[in-house]
């Protein structure tokens, strides 16, 4: 097959939902396919026999980070040349529109995967009024597709209530060469300053809508209640909030944007993983967390639950509840044997997640798709 990929960043490691879609483009490559690139924001790559194309884009206002493309004539003049046999669509943005309506005229397949819950973003921007508006533009847009790609039951079951039709399901492996509890590093841990103490991960954006108040809030209770000794709150990723989390936690270390097997190495010289955002379609993060041995203290709104339900592997608790959250992480700290049986549970939960056999059976299903289509013309 020649698979036309198109992203709204494909810059390697820059959030969960990147990661994802590397390990897909390896894996259709591995499997013998053709895949061409398109994203307005692209890293450098390893691979120089990899199409990639940039689209023109500007940084999108309140979210500076990522990019809004724009289509021109030169793209389409690219999709014409490669000549694909389906068009795969990670971000439903001005461009992921383009590319499928040129899909629907050439009378190529889609596939749309619904990497991130765009609409519950708006609030923490108080842009709440748009939800409604948002959303039926996305409804608008996957429907159109051939076919839209939950990464769990939880986000399919609200994609299909909001009227969107035609979901399966396309899950989340892990690099387990990658992420394994092996890399715990004492010598990490104490250049933290964390000997003898329960180290509380946290992985991700410095960002409102990450709910990073309740990390914030979580570190004051424990610091009011005595325990400035016995934990350490380390904090890996960045953001534009990263001053006001600095300033509430002057104990807490901040590692910076971590790459590699940088990454890794933190989450499994860490003790807990503490995500408490209530915006996740699938969490790739969690997965990482439990794949290094670490149980996870999450949410009951949104994709991390499920990942934590499934597994055994820590305790939800209830969305924005400072007192849930911390009664779960003084769980973790006080019930050795409890906490043992979760971390072995997390393990083994994360074994059977290879991306081999995740993207294998996506991989199948278009080629599926591509036979149809080919039959029909």
């Amino acid at each position: 097959m020649k698979i036309a990929l198109y992203a709204g960043t494909y810059v390697k490691d820059k959030d969960g939902a990147v990661r994802s879609i590397y390990q897909l483009v390896s894996s259709m490559r591995k499997s013998g396919h053709e895949v061409a690139i398109w994203s307005p924001d692209i890293s450098p790559q390893e691979d120089p026999a990899l199409q990639v194309h940039t689209v023109p884009c500007v940084p999108i206002p309140l979210y500076p980070d990522y990019k809004l493309g724009f289509y021109m004539s030169r793209t389409e003049n690219e999709l014409d040349l490669f000549a694909p046999d389906i068009v795969h669509i990670s971000t439903p943005d001005i461009v992921g529109r383009k590319f499928l309506q040129y899909a629907r005229r050439k009378g190529i397949p889609t596939g749309s995967a619904y990497h991130t819950d765009f609409p519950s973003y708006l609030s923490y921007y108080k842009l709440g009024f748009a939800e409604r508006s948002v959303w039926n533009y996305l409804i608008r847009f996957y429907n159109a597709c051939d076919v839209v790609l939950a990464p769990n039951m939880s986000v399919r079951e609200k994609l299909s209530a909001k009227g969107i039709r035609n979901i399966e399901l396309w899950s989340r492996g892990i690099d387990k060469d990658l992420f394994d509890p092996s890399r715990r590093s004492e010598k990490l841990r104490q250049s933290w300053g964390a000997d003898g103490k329960t180290v509380f991960v946290y992985a991700g954006r410095f960002v409102l809508y990450k709910d990073i108040e309740v990390v914030m809030e979580l570190y004051r209770r424990f610091m009011d209640e005595g325990y400035g000794d016995r934990v350490k709150f380390v904090m890996i990723g960045s953001g534009p909030e990263e001053e006001q989390m600095r300033n509430r936690m002057p104990e807490a270390v901040f590692t910076g944007y971590l790459t590699g097997a940088a990454l890794p190495e933190a989450y499994a010289s860490g003790d807990v993983f503490l995500f408490p955002s209530t915006t996740e379609a699938f969490c790739n993060v969690v997965l990482e967390a439990l794949a290094t041995g670490l149980p996870a203290v999450v949410s009951d709104i949104g994709g991390c639950m499920e990942l934590v339900k499934r597994s055994g592997a820590g305790y939800v608790a209830k969305a924005g509840d400072i007192d849930d959250f911390h009664a779960a992480c003084l769980r973790l700290m006080q019930d050795r044997d409890g906490y043992l049986s979760m971390r072995t549970q997390g393990l083994e939960f994360a074994e059977n997640k290879s991306w081999a056999a995740v993207n294998g059976a996506l991989i199948e299903r278009y080629q599926q798709m591509v036979s149809a289509a080919s039959g029909r013309n």
